[in-house]
């Protein structure tokens, strides 16, 4: 497509505003999925670097391999990011749907920059949905609107929540409860070894080969001839029986070192399944807008409803992925999976933020609650004098659940939250494992509560700025563009200023609470 921009446009018909909305569409789809990588890094990689299997560089990169490939399957998704949520046939030029396009990015970018400095985890995919009503409504009214699309959209977002809290607490609590803490002794494994981790593959296999790549030829091949013919329900229990042996078999061949590296290895194989699920969902988080907005460009003498779905490139996508990968590794990026990881750790000392409000509300619910034994193993570190966030088996609990939901949304071409499924998984499993009986619970909780209020607030925040600085494009042209871009880049700077302030803070305070007598010794 690039290749078509340079060669074959007619560069003299295209006005100022075609030109501006060209550069941002190409440089905020480079910008925006770099931003989108930056947060949802914290739900691909917290489950194994939580659990201390592989440091967060390994994970990023063992995900990131997911990421690059899942992207280059993601079509379907895009197309409903592209013109699903509103119909670009009922805007009257070509310049009101770049309106709506470019008017995303200014306010996606600047969002999700805000919530990853502050290491809060944020639905990429709400802040699109949200985006594009506000936008299409400012410009096309409610009639251009989609409503039963967007309702569904919303609605599958809703149920996925829904769907990952209440699979990750039932499996975690069952497994939890026949395992306990002994999730490395072999003689316990050889009882219960089998049937759960086999269980768990069996889900990572059939919902990311059979729904995640369900347009695979070979993949369609299996569902004519199998699947179709002897139903689902019986080709889970036959790969759950297959790999159920497979692991007896490496747990009594091995002995020690297969139960040692068990869950570990589970762990590892479901991160790359999550990373895959989140490429091919999340993918057109960032890049429908983009590209949607080259293809009215580069086909502006078609109608816009056929422009806008111009075919992607496999290439395209997949340079989409490796920016994403790039958007994993970056500073912010760690701040979001370490407040992310410490909101459902284990462990006794969090340094997490939460307002005054948030953590009163948590100590009531405590209260309420009442003291019950924590089923989490003992709080402990590694040989290096790491803390131990989740155990190996409850960072596998939660990479099943979530890659499995989300790659059976990606094979409906829903675009679901990624952060919410980890999120719910990660605090089911929790629940499961009563995480709150311990250490820092008020904090934790508030935590939980802060980020679930912010998720809603991000929402309005972005429906309403989309719908404003469309307003101001479609009105003004490139003008408006300059000035959205403006104030992006002006609050971009306050926000940065911000969160490295807080950052000092939550250190200094997670330092108190764990040294009290420095501080009471210091201050006397």
């Amino acid at each position: 497509m690039i290749d078509s921009l340079l060669a074959a446009w007619d560069w003299g018909s295209m006005s100022p505003f075609l030109y501006g909305s060209l550069i941002l569409a190409v440089g905020m789809l480079l910008w925006d999925t770099v931003e989108v990588g930056r947060n949802d890094a914290a739900n691909l990689t917290n489950a194994v670097f939580g659990a201390r299997i592989l440091t967060r560089r390994v994970a990023v990169w063992v995900a990131g391999l997911g990421v690059v490939l899942g992207a280059a399957a993601s079509s379907q998704v895009i197309d409903t990011a592209r013109k699903g949520i509103f119909d670009p046939a009922m805007l009257t030029s070509t310049e009101e749907a770049l309106a709506v396009y470019t008017s995303v990015y200014v306010v996606d970018t600047v969002l999700l920059y805000g919530y990853s400095a502050f290491g809060m985890p944020v639905s990429t995919t709400a802040c699109l949905v949200f985006e594009l009503l506000g936008a299409s409504f400012a410009v096309g009214g409610s009639a251009i609107v989609h409503w039963n699309k967007a309702s569904t959209v919303v609605g599958a977002i809703v149920c996925s929540i829904i769907i990952s809290g209440i699979a990750g607490f039932l499996i975690q609590r069952m497994v939890r409860g026949a395992i306990r803490e002994r999730g490395k002794h072999l003689a316990t494994l050889l009882l219960h070894g089998a049937w759960s981790g086999g269980g768990m593959l069996a889900m990572l296999c059939y919902f990311m080969l059979v729904k995640g790549m369900k347009n695979v030829s070979f993949v369609q091949y299996l569902n004519k001839e199998i699947i179709e013919v002897y139903g689902a329900a019986t080709v889970v229990f036959a790969l759950w029986g297959i790999f159920a042996i497979i692991v007896h078999a490496f747990l009594v061949i091995f002995r020690e070192k297969a139960a040692y590296w068990l869950f570990s290895v589970l762990a590892i194989i479901g991160t790359f399944c999550m990373g895959f699920a989140f490429g091919q969902n999340d993918l057109a988080n960032c890049a429908s807008p983009g590209l949607a907005s080259i293809g009215l460009i580069e086909h502006r003498d078609l109608p816009i409803a056929q422009a806008v779905a111009v075919q992607i490139s496999r290439w395209m996508l997949l340079g989409c992925g490796l920016l994403l990968l790039m958007g994993m590794t970056t500073k912010n990026a760690q701040r979001v999976t370490q407040a992310a990881v410490q909101t459902g750790s284990m462990s006794h000392n969090v340094g997490l933020w939460a307002p005054q409000w948030c953590i009163v509300l948590a100590r009531i619910l405590i209260r309420l609650r009442g003291k019950k034994p924590s089923l989490a193993p003992p709080a402990s570190t590694t040989e290096l004098g790491k803390r131990m966030h989740y155990d190996p088996l409850r960072a596998c609990v939660i990479l099943a659940v979530s890659a499995s939901v989300i790659a059976t949304a990606s094979s409906l071409g829903l675009p679901v939250s990624t952060t919410y499924v980890a999120f719910a998984a990660v605090i089911a499993t929790g629940a499961a494992d009563r995480i709150l009986q311990r250490g820092d619970a008020d904090l934790k909780l508030a935590r939980t509560i802060w980020v679930v209020f912010s998720w809603f607030i991000s929402a309005v925040i972005a429906a309403v700025c989309a719908g404003v600085v469309c307003y101001m494009v479609s009105s003004i042209g490139l003008i408006g563009i300059l000035v959205g871009v403006g104030i992006n880049l002006f609050i971009r700077t306050r926000l940065k200023k911000r969160a490295d302030a807080q950052e000092v803070r939550v250190r200094e305070q997670a330092l108190e609470r764990q040294y009290p007598e420095r501080y009471t010794d210091f201050e006397g």
